[in-house]
């Protein structure tokens, strides 16, 4: 055998077998570019048909589906009402052309602070230890030292300045809404004269002992309130 394989492997042999093994390696090339659908030169193209049950390997492309908007939504809607409230029209008033004055606010304030020595008393009858005799007491009688200062007990006009024979030196003072205050028992010579505007709270004399109808008494202030010449509480006119 080894002679046989010799002779075979020699001279034209060798040259017949490697030609096989060629053509063999050409044939297996040719069937694998077949498979990938290629084109060998030289060698026609096969042709495939597509009908016979062989499948169709053409996949169309994935159509684009438009989603379906419904009506309702592809309408406006519509806006909501708005309510509007209506105002009646007032009828015009007539303006009246009067200006109006500004009235600064009442102030009212104790002519001076002390002790009550004697009380406001019209309706029943007290006991003057000076006279020594029972009358009416028209006013309050505030102690205080000689030379305290008297005050004005709200803004007005100095209506009178006058020794009065029996409760000496006397102020008055005219107030609005028919109000009048006295301050009596003063010393001699007061601060204010006669027409002078005065504001509540201030300096009108001090406290003397000139009133000879309330010598007995030590010294204070003699002080009375009237509204449209009636007598008055003179604590009702400082609590106002």
């Amino acid at each position: 055998m080894d002679n046989k394989l010799k002779t075979i492997l020699s001279g034209a042999g060798f040259y017949a077998l490697l030609a096989v093994c060629l053509l063999a390696v050409g044939v297996g090339g040719w069937f694998m570019l077949f498979r990938q659908g290629e084109t060998v030169p030289g060698v026609p193209e096969p042709t495939v048909e597509t009908g016979g049950g062989v499948p169709d390997l053409y996949v169309p492309a994935e159509e684009t589906v438009e989603p379906e908007i419904p009506e309702e939504a592809t309408e406006t809607a519509a806006p909501e009402p708005v309510e509007v409230e209506i105002v009646p029209t007032m009828p015009e008033l007539p303006v009246d052309p009067t200006p109006v004055a500004a009235v600064a606010p009442r102030l009212v304030v104790s002519p001076l602070n002390g002790e009550v020595l004697a009380a406001f008393s019209v309706d029943a009858l007290a006991y003057n230890p000076t006279l020594e005799d029972w009358r009416i007491h028209d006013g309050v009688d505030i102690a205080a030292q000689a030379g305290s200062t008297v005050l004005a007990a709200s803004s007005g006009t100095v209506s009178a300045v006058l020794d009065d024979p029996m409760m000496g030196t006397t102020v008055v003072i005219e107030h609005d809404g028919g109000y009048q205050t006295t301050y009596s028992n003063l010393q001699t010579i007061p601060t204010v004269e006669a027409g002078d505007a005065v504001s509540a709270g201030q300096i009108i004399g001090a406290v003397g002992a000139t009133a000879a109808a309330e010598a007995a008494q030590s010294p204070h202030l003699h002080f009375s309130v009237s509204k449209n010449g009636e007598l008055m509480d003179p604590d009702e006119f400082l609590e106002r």
